[in-house]
């Protein structure tokens, strides 16, 4: 199997979630005075790349430490979605044989955009029709280089409510 990493560095200064506080990375102990190096860090739990559990938007559902450690790994496959700028269809999932895959990786480019205010609006994202499709196909989880699954004006979270209902975890900000 090959390991691909895509996640980003955590900084004092990355990008955040509007309204949410910028990480705090703390030099807590020095080599000098304590005999070892150690930081410590602040932060919210869905800052740079990070992964909802069911638990984020569903009453009663799981938490991360709740699913085995093989939830967390297995055969994906990146759908390029490059082309769309704003609702990605299911037409353009069902191009693709899902029948082997744990993880579904959206590629919309939007991660060249990291680190700007352009970061945070106009990004695409599944269509309701292709969120419904992809939890019936009982995958591990989806990744996206973008904010969010939902668009920022979505605040009813519909796309995370219907991935999260079937235990998808969901993978932001690849």
């Amino acid at each position: 199997m090959r390991i691909i990493d895509l996640t980003h560095t955590l900084e004092e200064e990355m990008p955040v979630f509007p309204g949410t506080e910028k990480p705090k990375l703390v030099c807590a102990c020095i080599m000098e005075r304590d005999g070892f190096r150690e930081k410590l860090m602040t932060m919210y739990s869905h800052t740079g790349t990070h992964i909802d559990a069911p638990s984020h938007m569903i009453v009663d559902g799981k938490n991360l430490d709740d699913f085995a450690v093989h939830h967390f790994v297995g055969n994906a496959i990146v759908i390029d979605c490059t082309g769309y700028s704003r609702d990605i269809p299911l037409e353009l999932l069902k191009r693709y044989d899902l029948s082997e895959v744990d993880f579904v990786l959206l590629k919309t480019g939007w991660d060249k955009k990291w680190g700007t205010e352009h970061y945070f609006k106009g990004f695409p994202a599944l269509t309701e029709e292709a969120a419904e499709y992809l939890a019936s196909l009982h995958l591990k989880g989806l990744g996206v280089d973008c904010i969010s699954v939902d668009l920022m004006e979505n605040n009813q979270f519909s796309i995370h409510k219907i991935l999260l209902k079937e235990n998808m975890v969901m993978i932001e900000n690849l």
